[in-house]
């Protein structure tokens, strides 16, 4: 059986600072990870290559036949069934761009491998692809559906409780040990999943599709509107729309949050709001790493992208298409500019540098509070990035 791997190269600059962090398989869009559904779709273990910096985070793959997939695209049938026909040495193309390719996995580093090596095998269908940050608030409805059937594998939903009403024929899965009272649960627009042990408290109105992983919890009165998705371990109230949460962030008072996405570790202050709708509807651009500016979405909505470790402080306003990067820390009246840098202290009246040593005393005790200890590998990849911000100044 070939191993498979998910090479971050051609993506990885587009998706910051979302991927600062992480491999760009560990992205949540729908209930998982990209890497969580070609592991289903395959059947197998997956491995991602990464930069040199993350790569203590990230295993090798056993050396052998091995699939490269671009990191980003989104497995469905047919397009797995065409990569698992590949021949060795033969390449999977979508209008100009490399999909999957089949070769050693001694043969290919981060820095990329020669594809004029290769047999190149047109792909007729349509890809979903996460290519720039919005497309995973924008995608989640597709893959909120594709997802439920991989996480309940055909499993029966716990009974629903009296409490609760039920408007829609959507289905609703909500895990045995999961709560769910005197709550709104409307299924007109798609499935909703509640995880284990996750809760909704009393009063809260959910418009479908949406997914509440593990051990996270919909604070008392919460409104959510479709497509949204909070990942594991968060904590969440007030009103959302569209929103991903990749895990182990709290949002937990009052303030809108709509078409964002949050990375993991983070804390939204009470009151925190975002814009996602300009007030002249114009088309929204955000900051893109790769190219240093603001560059179109081809959106009218989108809101607030935050990388890990980030935090707001009470009554913080993001404006539309904001961009945030890692460990900053945001507060003050007024709206701060729309594109904050990584280890950034302060608010519309100005940034200082957020001094390393502060920010890893903080993620610390953010990780104690949940049990966990910051290991020696992420600290390193946090010191890594604090430094690139510094370069960049």
């Amino acid at each position: 059986m070939k191993t498979f791997c998910l090479h971050d190269a051609p993506n990885r600059d587009n998706l910051l600072p979302l991927t600062f962090t992480r491999g760009v398989g560990d992205i949540r869009v729908g209930i998982i990870t990209i890497i969580e559904k070609w592991e289903h779709f395959l059947s197998r273990k997956g491995y991602q290559i990464v930069p040199e910096y993350l790569q203590k985070k990230y295993p090798a793959a056993p050396d052998g036949d091995t699939i490269i997939i671009r990191s980003g695209v989104l497995p469905d049938k047919n397009l797995v069934k065409s990569i698992e026909n590949l021949a060795q040495n033969q390449a999977l193309f979508r209008k100009g761009k490399w999909i999957a390719v089949a070769t050693q996995s001694k043969n290919v580093q981060y820095n990329g491998f020669d594809l004029e090596a290769f047999e190149k095998i047109e792909y007729e269908n349509d890809i979903r692809q996460i290519e720039y940050p919005w497309n995973i608030f924008k995608l989640n409805d597709i893959e909120l559906k594709s997802d439920f059937d991989i996480v309940t594998g055909g499993d029966a939903s716990a009974p629903i409780s009296e409490t609760n009403r039920v408007i829609g024929n959507g289905r609703i899965f909500v895990h045995p040990t999961a709560t769910v009272e005197a709550s709104v649960l409307n299924t007109n627009g798609g499935d909703i999943y509640i995880g284990p042990k996750a809760e909704i408290m009393e009063g809260c109105l959910v418009r479908a599709p949406f997914a509440l992983c593990k051990e996270s919890t919909l604070k008392m009165g919460a409104k959510v509107y479709g497509a949204t998705t909070i990942g594991p371990n968060c904590k969440v109230g007030g009103e959302l729309n569209n929103v991903v949460i990749f895990g182990y962030s709290n949002k937990a008072h009052d303030g809108f949050l709509g078409n964002a996405v949050i990375g993991e570790w983070c804390n939204l202050g009470a009151d925190t709001n975002n814009s996602n709708l300009k007030n002249n509807y114009a088309e929204v651009k955000i900051w893109n790493y790769s190219q240093q500016k603001f560059i179109r979405t081809g959106l009218q909505f989108c809101g607030l992208i935050m990388g890990d470790h980030s935090k707001s402080g009470i009554n913080t306003m993001f404006n539309t298409g904001t961009v945030v990067g890692v460990s900053a820390n945001i507060f003050g009246s007024g709206f701060p500019r729309s594109f904050i840098p990584s280890y950034s202290w302060g608010g519309a009246l100005g940034f200082k540098n957020y001094e390393i040593n502060q920010a890893l005393d903080t993620a610390r005790l953010v990780l104690e509070r949940r049990g966990l200890i910051l290991n020696e590998i992420d600290e390193e990849i946090l010191r890594h990035i604090y430094q690139l911000s510094q370069e960049q100044q």
